[in-house]
């Protein structure tokens, strides 16, 4: 994740969404770093698909797999030591499936108590049986929202 030369300016917020349930915080470290000093676009990825497993792990009740990133769009590059907060909401269930959003704010390292929206996405998980098949999710009345 480099930074463009068109990549539009970083809106900073006071503070971080009310509507969205905090599922992680991170910080990058070098490791997870490119030649040119930003954090792997894949590092991310990972992070948001751990991030977003959490919503639907309270609907599936067992095993589940990531079927469908729907969308993923970064926005700012990602810096080491940035503390990062993943934010997810439930966006839809299905018979076998539920989507969420992810959205992930970084806490600059030298700018702390401001936060800048690095990256969004949408990922599709389903439930899955003891053999990978799809299997319908337990009573939605029965999972908490």
């Amino acid at each position: 994740m480099s930074d463009s030369p068109r990549a539009p300016a970083a809106t900073v917020l006071k503070s971080l969404p009310t509507d969205m349930e905090l599922v992680l915080k991170v910080i990058p470290m070098p490791g997870d770093c490119n030649a040119n000093g930003d954090i792997f676009g894949g590092w991310v990825m990972a992070q948001c698909d751990l991030a977003g497993s959490v919503i639907p792990a309270r609907y599936t009740r067992g095993r589940m797999a990531t079927v469908a990133v729907n969308e993923f769009v970064f926005k700012q590059p990602v810096r080491i030591g940035d503390i990062l907060s993943f934010y997810s909401k439930l966006v839809r269930t299905g018979r076998t499936s539920v989507t969420v959003l992810v959205e992930v704010f970084a806490e600059r390292f030298q700018a702390q108590g401001e936060y800048i929206k690095v990256t969004q996405a949408t990922f599709t998980y389903v439930a899955i049986d003891d053999k990978g098949r799809p299997r319908p999710l337990p009573s939605v009345a029965a999972a908490p929202v």
